[in-house]
Formats: structure tokens, sequence, C-alpha cells
């Protein structure tokens, strides 16, 4: 049998990677997004194939509507069909208030985090509606716990990004629902990936560590491990909703 096969952006590290590696184990070949960190997505794309799926290295910024639709054509010449996207790709940046922050960071953020999202997740409709002709599949967009709590005096643009992308979860999941296609989202809370130190707080994980219910810090692959349930034909039910996983966060 075909293996279904995934488009994961941002998959060269962290939450991408480990949610590549995991749908790889469960039978999913895996077109690996990224937009810079080539050597990354190769360590993602040899984990996929120790796995036993097939990878592929798909190239494009998602702030580019350009690059993604390189990102697809890349994708349409690998695999046939197109089955799940896991909306990961995304940006932080350094902790300021709201009112040291300059208008090209907010816009930037906006840009890449939401706009970019939906412009992938366009792209997914267009290939798995059955209003398109598409046989169905599943989109997961990666959140993030500070939708709820707001980040103040860390990165309150992030924060608002991400409380767009769960009201676009919720809106596209009913847009879409009688034409196969299923959304959900998860907010993972504070994970060991390396957007801590792409946002100048490398150390932050282990610092805040005490602020958190269960006293730890989660790991990619727990994210991953509730992506890959979302992607699964054991969520045949659960579109529209978007899950915590968090430590209680």
């Amino acid at each position: 049998m075909t293996r279904p096969a995934v488009l994961i952006t941002g998959a060269s590290s962290g939450i991408g990677a480990a949610t590549a590696r995991l749908c790889a184990e469960a039978g999913w070949d895996v077109g690996i997004g990224f937009r810079s960190e080539r050597a990354g997505a190769e360590t993602t794309a040899e984990a996929v194939e120790t796995a036993g799926g097939r990878a592929v290295l798909l190239q494009g910024d998602v702030a580019d509507p350009a690059g993604i639709e390189a990102v697809y054509a890349g994708f349409d010449a690998a695999f046939p069909v197109m089955s799940g996207l896991v909306n990961n790709a995304g940006i932080v940046d350094v902790s300021a208030r709201l009112d040291e922050m300059s208008p090209e960071r907010i816009a930037r953020m906006m840009t890449v985090n939401v706009t970019g999202a939906m412009l992938v997740a366009q792209g997914a409709v267009k290939r798995m509606s059955t209003r398109h002709g598409g046989k169905g599949g599943a989109i997961v967009n990666i959140s993030s716990v500070a939708a709820k709590i707001g980040s103040p005096g860390l990165f309150v643009d992030y924060a608002a990004s991400k409380g767009a992308i769960d009201t676009f979860t919720r809106g596209l999941a009913l847009e879409v629902a009688g034409e196969g296609i299923r959304v959900n989202g998860v907010r993972p809370g504070m994970i060991y990936t390396p957007i801590h130190a792409k946002g100048g707080y490398a150390d932050r994980p282990k610092e805040l560590a005490h602020t958190i219910p269960m006293q730890r810090i989660g790991e990619p692959e727990e994210i991953g491990e509730a992506v890959l349930w979302l992607l699964s034909d054991k969520a045949s039910y659960a579109t529209g909703t978007t899950f915590d996983v968090s430590g209680g966060r």
C-alpha cells in the first residue's frame, strides 16, 4: 500500500523534527519543509529514513508566497497525494515590551506566524479537499500556550500571532469539515527547542521550570505524539479544537 504523505514546515529542528520522525515510525512519508537550516533538515531526513519513511527536503520561506509555492511544487513532484499538513514553521524575537518593538518586528512576526501559516494551509486545502478533487486529510496547526497567557514583558507580538492561529484553526475547521479535512491545533507549553536561543533566552526553560505545575520542561516528542494522534484516523471525530500540551501551564 502507498504510505500517506505529510508536509511538516519548520522541520529542521525541535518539534518539527521530532514530529517528522514519529510520523515516519507510524507509516507516513514526510516532506521536510525548512527555510535555511539545511544541515538540520538533512538530519531530520536521515531520522525519517531510518524509521522506514521516505523523506524529501523542501526549501522555502513561508514569509514569501513564492517560497510556499516552491515547497508545494517539490511536494507534488515527490508524492502523488497529500494526506496531512503540520503547520509548524514560526519565529520568535528577543524579549521586549510592546513599546520597545519596531513596526518591522511586529510586521514580520505576523507575516511568518499568521499569514505564512494561512497560505501554507491554503495549499493543503487545495490538495486535500474533496471540493478540489482531493481525498481528504488532516491539518494540525502549532500554536502556543502563549496565546492564552499573553506573554507580557516578553513577546506579546508572538502571543498575539498564536492567538490568531487558534482562531484560524477553529474557523478553517468549520469551513472544510464537510470536505474531508479535519483541522486541529496543539498549544505547546515550554519545550526544549532551539527557539529559546533564537529569542536570546537560551536558559529560559531551565530558569522557569519551577513555574510549571508539573515542575519540568516538555520534550519535542511529547508535542509530536499529540500531533501524530490528530493526524491519524484515531482522531477521526476531532476537528476545530486546540489541545494544550503544557504541563498544566
